[in-house]
């Protein structure tokens, strides 16, 4: 097995990795940051986007294990003080896996050239000043006329986030869909939407064309200035994410002590 750590600067953080590397090397486990087939994360959920972004075009059989540095966190499933029972889970790796869905934005150009991405939370587009106008189109159908600060795209997994916070619903990360809310969106007698967030399955497009000559696109922690793009398309993606599932816990149960309280 080759390992790599992906961690953030916080001084807890870096003191595990280097635990994680004497455990490591104890056990006979190749540190390999280049080319892995397993990835820790140590930091939050937000070092494990930052992991998945790194690693994620290099293999489709990388697998992911997190280890938070605080709390449990919807993408860890190990804590700081677990080290060694991490490493000796690597030790009897037979190379379980669970795999959720990712999210494939592409823009369009202009002059026809187009620029994909993929997203293991969201990604949303947004008119920084003023009203974001655009058509929405669901296949090749137009859908609704939107006006309002943006829209935002999640994965099950994601749907926790913005998209929650957007009264959208939380989807279990099994099913292979995408899910679209509104972000303050205008409703009068002049303008209309559908004002419900929108879920989609595999297979189906989502696609913002803008009034704008530049608007931003974010993509989980990218942030991206769109000029000249004529077109957004979303779409469930081919790749899915693999976490090692030694103990990955129930998506439910990650919800319920997020959300509501703790459990037992």
């Amino acid at each position: 097995m080759r390992v790599a750590l992906y961690h953030n600067d916080q001084e807890r953080s870096l003191a595990i990795v280097e635990e994680l590397k004497k455990e490591l090397k104890e056990n006979g486990l190749t540190l390999d940051d280049e080319n892995p087939n397993l990835v820790i994360s140590v930091g939050g959920d937000g070092t494990l986007l930052g992991a998945f972004h790194e690693y994620i075009g290099k293999s489709e059989d990388i697998r992911f294990v997190g280890l938070h540095t605080g709390h449990l966190g919807f993408y860890t499933d190990w804590l700081g003080d677990e080290v060694k029972e991490l490493v000796q889970s690597l030790v009897h790796d037979k190379g379980e896996k669970v795999s959720y869905p990712l999210l494939k934005l592409t823009t369009r150009q202009s002059d026809g050239s187009e620029k994909s991405y993929l997203a293991l939370n969201e990604a949303t587009i947004k008119q920084p000043i003023g009203t974001l106008v655009a058509d929405i189109f669901l296949g090749d159908h137009l859908f609704e006329g939107f006006r309002g600060d943006g829209v935002a795209i999640a994965t099950p997994t994601g749907s926790t986030a913005y998209n929650k916070a957007n009264g959208g619903a939380i989807i279990h990360p099994t099913l292979p869909a995408i899910q679209m809310s509104e972000i303050a969106s205008i409703n009068n007698r002049i303008f209309r939407t559908l004002g419900s967030p929108l879920v989609v399955p595999t297979g189906q497009k989502i696609t913002v064309k803008p009034y704008h000559d530049s608007f931003l696109i974010t993509c989980d922690q990218l942030e991206i200035l769109a000029e000249n793009v004529v077109s957004v398309t979303f779409e469930v993606a081919e790749q899915k994410i693999n976490f090692a599932s030694y103990r990955h816990l129930d998506f439910w149960h990650r919800v319920q002590q997020a959300f509501i309280s703790d459990s037992e």
